[in-house]
């Protein structure tokens, strides 16, 4: 049986015996519980970031840093593959985990959610649930959780609480740049999610995105890596006209920076069509008839717009 939490607790205790080197903080709680600092107190490090992605995907996917251009500007991408598409994107990586705890609040996302089954349509939909005694959340905050907060997830996962690592990064930072680009398989198979299709049969995915650079407007930058430069490849084993619903540019929304857009949304994200968050193309290929398609564009115009590059 595939077991994302064990498979990341791998990556963890990699990341714990290397933490001098990769830039981490690691606080063990008085419950027993350890929290990983991957940059609200660090400035963590690219290594870190590509370990962060890949204990979000529950060890089932391989990512790696490199250079590409941007219209002959050269900026780091952020490369990942994985053979176990709909588990380690939906059933780890997507962050569909709201927690909120005394003052804390925190996007959750990573494996643990497979013990808590958050939410629990998305694994019946995909038919998978874990069962480890070890829980490893990624927490998107610029805040580190304490006991209570920790407690909160280790009860929704039926674990001990000393059985739980926590890995945590702001969203304006370094990692927290890489682990958003690194959701770029994830947005393509959400959005597939979203529109009815079954992807169980999405045998493989691999996509890449360019690594925001770490700006005030963190939220807004780090979205558009994705939604307008943002490349997915997927084999499938039955090809369905809903793949030309996903890329961003079929939203109404689509067409310049994400921060414009929330602004003009009076920063209110539920007046913003959902659909947005996709990637900006996507290749599939149909494994029994060996076809390939083409859906949606890159726009090296918003995105280096949304760089603050003229």
């Amino acid at each position: 049986m595939i077991g994302v939490n064990e498979g990341a607790l791998e990556i963890v205790e990699t990341m714990l015996d290397w933490q001098d080197e990769l830039d981490i903080e690691v606080n063990e709680l008085k419950d027993g519980s350890t929290v990983i600092d991957c940059g609200v107190n660090v400035k963590g490090s690219y290594q870190l970031g590509t370990m962060f992605v890949e204990v979000c995907m529950g060890g089932l996917a391989t990512t790696t840093v490199v250079m590409n251009d941007i219209e002959r500007l050269a900026f780091p991408f952020i490369n990942v593959t994985t053979d176990y598409p709909a588990i380690s994107c939906l059933g780890s990586q997507k962050a569909a985990w709201t927690i909120k705890v005394d003052d804390y609040f925190a996007m959750g996302s990573g494996p643990a959610r497979a013990l808590a089954l958050k939410p629990k349509e998305t694994y019946e939909k995909i038919d998978y649930e874990d069962d480890s005694k070890y829980g490893i959340i990624v927490l998107e905050s610029d805040k580190l959780p304490d006991e209570n907060v920790m407690s909160y997830i280790a009860k929704a996962c039926n674990i001990d609480v000393s059985d739980l690592h926590a890995l945590v990064a702001p969203t304006r930072s370094l990692v927290g740049s890489i682990q958003i680009s690194g959701r770029i398989v994830e947005n393509a198979l959400h959005k597939l999610e979203e529109l009815g299709y079954d992807v169980k049969k999405i045998e493989n995915g691999a996509g890449r995105s360019p690594i925001a650079p770490v700006k005030k407007e963190a939220m807004g930058v780090t979205n558009d890596c994705n939604i307008y430069y943002g490349s997915v490849y997927l084999t499938v084993d039955s090809f369905d006209e809903v793949f030309s619903k996903v890329p961003s540019n079929t939203s109404r929304d689509y067409g310049m920076p994400f921060f414009k857009t929330f602004k003009e949304a009076g920063f209110d994200f539920f007046k913003i069509d959902p659909l947005l968050f996709a990637p900006a193309e996507i290749i599939v290929n149909e494994k029994e008839s060996g076809e390939v398609y083409h859906f949606g564009e890159l726009n090296s115009k918003v995105i280096l717009e949304s760089f603050g590059i003229k």
